[in-house]
């Protein structure tokens, strides 16, 4: 069995959550933004409501939420950035919120299932040329990014509540390209 990696060129990330955004499938297109955006699991992803994310009184989506991770037990607080937000705002308006699922199954009024969440992802990997993808990738492309970006892979540990360095390492999927690059990059001190 093949080992899930991350999405490392950022044109394919874009291109996976603009394939529902063109769509019109906005549930679809928020699945792929917040997967990445958040490095939630997708067993916590699927348990998000409109309660969390959305501050009804002022009528916006909320800088952050707090979640208690259904693996580790812990809560954390997971923070939102601008492309979520976006991708929350668009929803929003099409969405009925209160107290709802946001990945949910209109016939059902229940969360979409782990396997219909890994179907959604696999197709749009599939249709727009990115090769294999799964729900896994989305939660490790947020890894890999942060530390392509310089972000502290002690920090990277702390957002994926791992017990250890070595677990978030095996995350990251550091490929030899990566190690090229850094080699390359080396020359410039001297």
């Amino acid at each position: 069995m093949a080992t899930t990696q991350p999405i490392r060129q950022s044109h394919h990330i874009r291109r996976l959550a603009g394939y529902y955004l063109q769509r019109g499938q906005l549930r679809n297109h928020l699945l792929v933004v917040m997967g990445v955006g958040t490095a939630l699991r997708i067993s916590d992803l699927l348990r998000v409501t409109w309660d969390d994310v959305y501050d009804f009184y002022n009528a916006r989506v909320r800088e952050s939420f707090s979640i208690k991770e259904g693996k580790s037990g812990k809560t954390k607080i997971v923070s939102l950035n601008r492309r979520v937000v976006a991708a929350l705002t668009l929803f929003a308006a099409q969405a009925a919120r209160r107290g709802r699922l946001l990945m949910e199954n209109p016939l059902t009024g229940r969360a979409i299932s782990r396997v219909q969440a890994y179907r959604i992802i696999r197709a749009a990997g599939e249709i727009t040329g990115i090769g294999r993808v799964s729900c896994h990738s989305l939660r490790k492309t947020f890894g890999y990014h942060a530390w392509k970006s310089g972000v502290s892979p002690a920090v990277i540990v702390e957002i994926y509540n791992h017990s250890s360095l070595a677990i978030t390492r095996q995350y990251l999927g550091v490929s030899q390209d990566d190690q090229n690059e850094v080699y390359q990059k080396m020359s410039d001190l001297f």
